[in-house]
């Protein structure tokens, strides 16, 4: 099976969970794992850049990915993040990282050094030709300071063998849609948007790599299902109810904001490593009155 039938649905770019003298959590990382498997997501995506990745040293990295596989114990597909701005340290990396028990790679587009969409190609090319399982594009530009333009993914896609598929986050449906008219049947394309998700998937995509699915599992499964599905009056009427969870999810920082959600539903302490900080108490009450409402 391509990736693309094996990574169909919601995937989930999962927290890292910290205790209040900063060590990474595990009992409250088993903790959602389970929450997240017994709601429906589809697969995992451990140590994606939501899992607050750039404070964390290789070694907790590596800890948290044996951890990972050792719990979900092949219940669901696992992809590992694998990404950076210097293309020789994301391939000493792959060579590090345990990557056995993983079906892919998502490697984050480099940031701050913002290269030419040649420069994009040549990396991703390298990673390509270095990853022992298929490579996952992953282009953020709100984070990165660079968009991946469109040719660049059908360029990638077509001309690389080993790269499977894209995390598709710059927000703007015509690149969105330019993708999906000139891909290839087996190329997997999942929203990197939570809010953008719905129409996206009436685009074609196949599913998401989701930030408020670590909090809202059940709901946010369900309205990809029926999108899935071409039931697009489910879909809408399930996404309708989650816009202000998007909204106070990513008003201040991701994840500050769904380990905010994450914290009132009991499953992790909220604790972040500078520079990330907790929620505003403003915004974190009306987290809470979004859960209790």
């Amino acid at each position: 099976m391509s990736l693309r039938g094996i990574l169909r649905g919601t995937g989930v770019a999962v927290i890292t969970p910290f205790t209040k003298n900063d060590k990474v959590d595990y009992d409250a990382l088993g903790k959602l794992l389970d929450f997240l498997l017994s709601n429906g997501v589809d697969y995992i995506v451990t140590m994606g850049t939501t899992g607050e990745t750039p404070v964390l040293s290789k070694e907790e990295k590596k800890q948290i990915i044996e951890f990972t596989y050792k719990h979900i114990n092949k219940r669901v597909p696992v992809v590992v993040g694998v990404g950076g701005n210097n293309t020789k340290s994301v391939i000493d990396d792959l060579n590090y990282f345990p990557l056995d028990e993983a079906v892919a790679v998502l490697s984050a587009s480099p940031y701050y050094n913002k290269p030419s969409q040649e420069g994009l190609y040549q990396h991703y090319k390298m990673i390509a030709a270095n990853s022992p399982k298929p490579v996952i594009l992953y282009n953020v530009p709100g984070r990165t300071g660079k968009n991946m333009e469109a040719n660049t993914t059908i360029r990638l896609a077509r001309e690389v063998s080993n790269i499977a598929g894209i995390k598709e986050a710059s927000g703007d449906m015509q690149q969105c849609m330019e993708i999906l008219r000139h891909r290839a049947d087996d190329f997997l394309v999942v929203s990197g948007d939570d809010a953008l998700t719905m129409p996206q998937l009436a685009c074609g995509m196949d599913g998401v790599i989701s930030v408020a699915a670590n909090a809202l599992p059940q709901q946010f499964s369900a309205m990809v299902n029926a999108g899935l599905k071409n039931d697009f009056t489910t879909a809408k009427k399930i996404n309708d109810a989650l816009i202000d969870a998007y909204n106070l999810m990513f008003a201040e920082n991701n994840p500050a904001g769904v380990k905010a959600f994450l914290y009132e539903l009991g499953i992790i302490e909220n604790v972040f490593r500078l520079p990330v900080v907790a929620l505003s108490s403003e915004l974190h009450k009306k987290v809470k009155l979004y859960l209790n409402k």
